[in-house]
């Protein structure tokens, strides 16, 4: 089961003696500057975590599952996380 979100701000309220108000005033300043600086710069890094980046995709020829006819994908940009190499090896084990 993962943890919520309640659960998550009650823990880091109580591990390092802060209110939840706090907390959670520290996390909605988090997003703010990690939208804003990957917006600006295309990137914006987690130390120890990884990489938040906006990545630009081509335009690429798809298939329509239903009738399987071919249709064109417009060129667009998306979102991506890069989790960085030392939680990957911590998450699978290596």
């Amino acid at each position: 089961m993962t943890m919520t979100k309640a659960e998550l701000y009650n823990k880091i309220s109580t591990d390092f003696n802060m209110s939840k108000k706090e907390v959670g005033s520290f996390f909605d300043y988090f997003a703010e500057m990690a939208i804003n600086e990957t917006k600006k710069n295309g990137e914006f890094a987690i130390p120890g975590i990884g990489k938040l980046l906006k990545v630009k995709r081509a335009a690429r020829m798809g298939r329509n599952p239903a009738t399987g006819e071919e249709i064109k994908i417009a060129a667009k940009t998306v979102a991506k996380f890069r989790v960085a190499k030392p939680v990957k090896d911590a998450l699978l084990g290596k």
